[in-house]
């Protein structure tokens, strides 16, 4: 498919919207999925929301098990909710919308989400560990929180 221009903190005000539920899969929504996939592997990220790519839909993907062989376990939650989350973990995050920076956030160490896959198909995935971290971070996407919201401290540079 193609790569998408991934929009930038304090560039954008798509990124501080609330995102709209999906009603219908669409060859056009299907699309948008491929793309985000695509230009998610190609930034080297483990997720990416909608809203990033400059798309109001409740949609992200995640693929938090690459390897050097490149995908892993590609994941698809549309109109994401989650449902129970326990346990605390602190630790350092980044994000493709924010280039060159991480920060310490606390996150859930489990979550249980409800969502819709690429065929509208419901499910249910309980997660710990990188992976509720993740569908803690793009679900914040979609309703506009960065995870400089949630910064404990200041936003340190990578090195590199």
């Amino acid at each position: 498919m193609s790569i998408r221009i991934i929009r930038k903190m304090d560039e954008d005000e798509i990124l501080r919207k609330k995102a709209k539920p999906v009603k219908e899969m669409t060859a056009r929504t299907l699309s948008l999925i491929q793309d985000m996939f695509d230009t998610m592997y190609s930034e080297g990220g483990v997720g990416l929301a909608a809203p990033q790519v400059g798309v109001l839909k409740r949609i992200f993907v995640a693929d938090c098990e690459q390897g050097e062989e490149g995908k892993g376990n590609p994941l698809v939650f549309i109109n994401p909710e989650i449902l129970e989350q326990s346990g605390e973990v602190t630790d350092s995050e980044g994000c493709l919308s924010v280039p060159g920076r991480h920060a310490q956030v606390t996150r859930p160490e489990k979550v249980v989400v409800r969502a819709f896959d690429r065929d509208m198909e419901p499910f249910t995935l309980e997660a710990e560990g990188l992976l509720a971290r993740c569908i803690c971070h793009e679900s914040d996407h979609l309703d506009g929180i960065l995870y400089v919201d949630k910064a404990e401290g200041p936003l340190e540079y990578n090195e590199g």
